[in-house]
């Protein structure tokens, strides 16, 4: 839930709300997400929520996107978000860096406010505090503990969030137990805990199902990206372990032939399996959700996992990894797995029986309703940055 009364009290504490801060304009800048409209993952579907909520309500909002194919830095309006598109030329780690650098270096001339999603390159922040340009840093999950990642990466990452810690002027964790971690980097006070937010899905399109051979209440869906600590290769050898009787659906980049990872998926997937690859088209992605028979969310690093949530929003009876991020999310909405065996032991005694999904799924959108409202959560980040600027 979100810390309302911390939050208020880092409000009330500056006495000022945005209407009689002494700035003429509200501008903050969103750095950190690949860009909008979403096309990626989690904070790019966040950014693109919180921009256009903070445009209806009187902000001038900038948003900062990868451009890995042009050669010019452009601008455009979409939806009333102004839109920097820096080219980068390439789409690896590497790219990555030379964008948020570039990122950093344009948003150094911006009067605004500087929200940054992530800390992976937090080391460029130095060059707000030299300005003195307040940033604001969504600090995300664990990225350093990530399997995908090398040596050498961790160890940039692990550098970096102890970076973030000391040279933003605010931490926003999206999970308490993202909290509990950044306390022993810096004070609480420093820290505001406000998770993702969603919106309950509705009104959803059940013949979008026919152009994948789908029926509704017909398949088990999993929406990620094929990493080791989603638990993808776990959930396939589980679910493949015997006939099932319905599909699962795998929505998610898949190129065997280019990343071995991939090729594991594959070789591990029985028959009733299907590789939708992406889907960015939310219609789609929501009529998936809307009507899977289960959802199964395997991610185990991470905070408030935004496709754990629009799966809850959607009604979905959710079988999840069994870690405290998860279970703070979902709560008792879902049946919990921690590795292959227990994953297949669940699929045994969920995947046919109706009675128990459909009591799971009420839960789930009782939950959402209660504690992931959209409206809420943005409202708290709208308080959180009216408070920064007349600080500034």
């Amino acid at each position: 839930m979100i810390n309302i009364d911390t939050q208020k009290k880092f409000v009330e504490s500056r006495d000022i709300s945005c209407e009689h801060s002494p700035y003429v304009q509200k501008r903050v800048s969103i750095l950190g997400s690949r860009g909008i409209p979403a096309r990626h993952g989690g904070f790019e579907t966040f950014a693109e929520q919180i921009s256009l909520y903070l445009v209806k309500n009187g902000w001038t909002v900038t948003v900062y996107c990868q451009n890995n194919s042009g050669k010019e830095l452009f601008e455009e309006m979409w939806n009333g978000v102004r839109l920097i598109h820096i080219p980068v030329g390439c789409s690896d780690t590497v790219g990555s860096i030379i964008f948020d650098l570039k990122s950093t270096f344009h948003v150094m001339r911006e009067k605004s406010l500087v929200f940054t999603l992530g800390y992976n390159t937090a080391i460029f922040s130095f060059c707000y505090r030299i300005f003195g340009i307040t940033n604001l840093i969504n600090m995300d999950g664990f990225e350093w503990r990530r399997k995908k990642w090398s040596l050498l990466q961790k160890c940039w990452l692990y550098l970096n969030e102890r970076i973030a810690c000391k040279v933003a002027n605010h931490l926003i964790a999206d999970h308490p137990e993202i909290k509990k971690h950044l306390q022993t980097r810096v004070k609480a006070s420093k820290i505001s805990m406000i998770p993702y937010g969603v919106d309950v899905i509705e009104n959803c399109d059940v013949s979008v199902l026919r152009k994948f051979g789908l029926q509704q209440n017909c398949f088990a869906l999993v929406v990620a990206r094929p990493e080791p600590e989603n638990s993808v290769l776990e959930i396939i050898q589980a679910y493949s372990s015997k006939k099932r009787g319905y599909n699962l659906v795998i929505v998610g980049s898949h190129d065997p032939r280019n990343y071995p990872y991939h090729a594991k998926l594959s070789l591990s997937a029985g028959d009733e399996v299907i590789f939708l690859g992406t889907v960015y088209d939310k219609n789609i992605l929501n009529s998936l959700r809307r009507f899977c028979r289960l959802y199964i969310h395997g991610h185990q690093v991470g905070g408030t996992n935004p496709s754990l949530l629009e799966a809850m929003s959607a009604g979905n009876a959710i079988l999840a990894h069994d870690n405290p991020f998860n279970r703070w999310v979902a709560g008792d909405s879902a049946v919990y797995f921690k590795d292959q065996s227990e994953c297949s032991t669940a699929l045994d005694s969920l995947i046919d029986n109706s009675e128990k999904l459909q009591k799971l799924g009420s839960n789930a959108l009782k939950i959402c309703k209660e504690k992931f409202v959209s409206e809420k959560v943005m409202s708290a980040y709208n308080d959180l940055l009216c408070a920064w600027l007349a600080k500034k």
